[in-house]
């Protein structure tokens, strides 16, 4: 038996398995998508989108400034004004599922381009963003036309133009969660994505053009945080929409204090995953894999902080080792690769500023073996024990595959541990038991928790947090509440 037995940690090199890029004919400039025309930049300038993974430039994006916003928040509203708020619901839902088909249409191209502007793995983009990304619109346009059920004597009516912004995590995605909602209450949409992965939102200003959608329902302004500011404060928004870091949360509250507007608020994170001594181990340490490490930790609601039961911890702890020395870093067009590139410098020096701040904080560091390309973004997947509650590590969100590690022996000391920071987007419970599952998951103070799962999505279920994570909820029933008011 002894001469047959195997390395669990050897690295077998797997032949490359790489997406075609061949069908993708991305243009070398993108300008405005304003009042159903591609409009170019007021001020004349543009700025580059880059692969983070080769560091190579993709296309030229338009710099938008408050000129061009002025634009599209008067296009939106005359759309509004003059065609999509007089039209019913059930042909507004016709507009909105045939978008949804035509990014189911174009799901290989889409997938591609995410991964290629924002270095997520091609795995990821094409089974998780992109059908997501349709299936939202799907699940939309069947509301469009039954407000009235999903809101009985309560008289649901249309809020105007709303005013939405993106992060750079879940490009398309973001945006479907965004628009879809927007689009099926009756509302119009002004739209700033991320200046880091602008281009796929760019492909569904294509796509609402393919679908035939009415001028100005739909308006996409590139540019940085300036671009997002301007919507944000122009007087003829009625709703803010955003998703991003809770600094410019904050911003943006005070921003709207005293105004009319409304806002959904969705913001940063530090996941909780409790790890009971009865849960199923293999099962647990592949959904941390899968929480914080196959999507590069670049998610909000990423579990970035793992509680284990003393009992289990030092056979959670191997296991989680040996499953980290398998991941496969590098080309995020390969099939086989499990963590891509890291979506910016900036965002890398961020990350790598936070392990550095977590071995100055005394934490033990473990990092898989292998060497890392030396152009593009790259971070190894890395693990700190020995932390303590009060390490910034532990307690600030880092967006990066970056995991401490806590060890508790009652339910009691886990629920406090999972509480005790400033957020409160998600958190994950595993145990064999259901009655555990109910009494932990009422205690946790988080938006959303998975049990014996994690980061797993659907359009039919709301998603948003407590705390300094945001405020309202997107996806479901309340997607479409945060986009309407009532005269009852």
């Amino acid at each position: 038996m002894s001469e047959n037995k195997i390395n669990l940690k050897s690295n077998w090199d797997l032949a490359p398995s790489l997406e075609s890029t061949s069908h993708i004919n991305l243009k070398k400039k993108y300008d405005l998508f304003i009042g159903g025309k591609w409009v170019k930049p007021s001020s004349g300038k543009y700025f580059d989108t880059n692969n983070p993974a080769t560091e190579e430039k993709l296309a030229s994006i338009a710099n938008a400034n408050k000129k061009d916003v002025d634009m599209a928040v008067k296009a939106a509203r005359k759309a509004y004004d003059t065609t999509w708020s007089k039209l019913s619901g059930k042909e507004r839902g016709k507009y909105i599922f045939r978008i949804a088909r035509i990014i189911q249409e174009r799901a290989k191209e889409l997938a591609v381009v995410e991964t290629l502007d924002g270095g997520k793995p091609i795995r990821e983009s094409r089974d998780i963003d992109i059908p997501l990304a349709a299936n939202h619109f799907f699940y939309y346009a069947g509301w469009a036309d039954k407000l009235e059920y999903a809101f009985p004597n309560r008289n649901p009516k249309s809020l105007g133009v709303a005013g939405q912004i993106t992060p750079w995590n879940f490009p398309l995605l973001m945006a479907a969660w965004k628009i879809a909602p927007a689009l099926a209450c009756g509302n119009t949409v002004v739209l700033k994505p991320a200046e880091t992965t602008s281009l796929t939102t760019l492909l569904l200003a294509e796509i609402c053009e393919q679908a035939g959608l009415p001028a100005g329902v739909v308006n996409v302004v590139t540019g940085a945080g300036d671009v997002g500011a301007e919507i944000v404060n122009h007087d003829g928004i009625d709703k803010i929409a955003f998703t991003g870091s809770t600094g410019v949360g904050k911003i943006i509250q005070k921003a709207i204090s005293g105004t009319d507007k409304k806002a959904t608020l969705e913001l940063g994170g530090k996941a909780a995953n409790i790890v009971f001594e009865d849960a199923p181990l293999d099962q647990a340490v592949e959904g941390i894999i899968n929480g914080i490490f196959f999507n590069q930790g670049h998610v909000c609601c990423a579990g970035s902080r793992l509680l284990v039961q003393e009992s289990v911890y030092d056979v959670v702890l191997r296991k989680l080792k040996d499953r980290m020395e398998s991941l496969i870093v590098g080309n995020p067009l390969d099939k086989n690769t499990d963590i891509g590139a890291i979506n910016s410098k900036s965002q890398l020096d961020t990350i790598n500023h936070y392990i550095k701040l977590g071995k100055e904080e005394g934490a033990e560091i473990y990092q898989p073996e292998g060497k890392l390309e030396k152009k593009g973004y790259w971070c190894k997947p890395t693990l700190f024990t020995g932390v303590a509650q009060s390490n910034r590590i532990v307690q600030e969100e880092i967006f990066g595959p970056v995991l401490a590690i806590q060890t508790f022996r009652t339910i009691e000391e886990a629920i406090t541990k999972a509480n005790n920071t400033p957020y409160g987007l998600s958190a994950g419970v595993w145990t064999d038991k259901g009655s555990k599952i109910f009494n932990v998951t009422s205690q946790l103070r988080a938006g959303i928790v998975w049990a014996n799962t994690f980061n797993k999505f659907d359009p039919t279920s709301p998603f948003g947090g407590y705390k300094e994570s945001g405020f309202g909820r997107e996806g479901g029933l309340h997607g479409l509440e945060a986009y309407l008011e009532f005269e009852n």
